[in-house]
């Protein structure tokens, strides 16, 4: 079973605008909503936040999870969010052949002599979106890059700020392998998923 949900965070909350541009503190938030490891663990959490610039007052933030939310957990302020959180589950099953129209917000990366590097070329992009897909039971029908800039956040062990490049792919997919293309779109795709990256979001073809 899959739980997607939807926060719309008030920006003209204080503590919902310093989350936004530190997305590891909103991942934080977002974890409890879920159980603690005592409880079984929340599982794997990917998020996206969605159409900046798009409301005056709010930012969608997208959330899919393994294990089912209990948005009363969290722990903010009253007027963190403008409306109460939306949540509903499915259960998808997939056959070769299904085409679907896809989203994602990715970092796309590559490991080079120990380190992690950004790819900020366009080819460069596309070459690892292919060999993601390749990877993972699906194939492109098209796709576009748009890059979205830089975006920043912190661990608490850490005393430097992260910086990821962000780009978002959308595009049209067939699904080659079903039991592959399940696991990846239950486990996200590519490096930084608890910086809000590596969600796979889609829509019937």
């Amino acid at each position: 079973m899959i739980f997607l949900s939807r926060l719309t965070l008030n920006l003209r909350n204080e503590r919902a605008r310093r989350e936004l541009e530190d997305v590891y503190e909103l991942h934080r938030t977002l974890m409890t909503a879920f159980p603690d490891r005592e409880e079984g663990g929340p599982g794997r959490i990917l998020f996206r936040v969605e159409g900046e610039g798009l409301k005056p007052y709010g930012r969608t933030v997208l959330v899919q999870s393994g294990v089912e939310p209990d948005w009363s957990r969290l722990n903010v302020d009253e007027d963190y969010l403008l409306n109460p959180p939306e949540h509903k589950s499915f259960d998808p099953l997939f056959s070769q052949g299904d085409v679907f129209s896809f989203r994602i917000l990715a970092n796309p990366t590559v490991k080079r002599e120990g380190k992690r590097l950004g790819l900020m070329k366009d080819e460069e992009q596309i070459e690892w979106m292919k060999r993601k897909a390749e990877n993972n039971g699906f194939s492109l029908i098209s796709l576009v890059n748009i890059p979205k800039g830089g975006r920043e956040g912190h661990k608490a062990s850490e005393n430097n700020k992260l910086k990821f490049h962000s780009v978002l792919f959308e595009g049209v997919l067939v699904v080659e392998d079903p039991e592959m293309f399940r696991n990846v779109l239950e486990s996200g795709i590519g490096s930084g998923k608890g910086f809000g990256f590596g969600m796979l979001s889609l829509a019937k073809g």
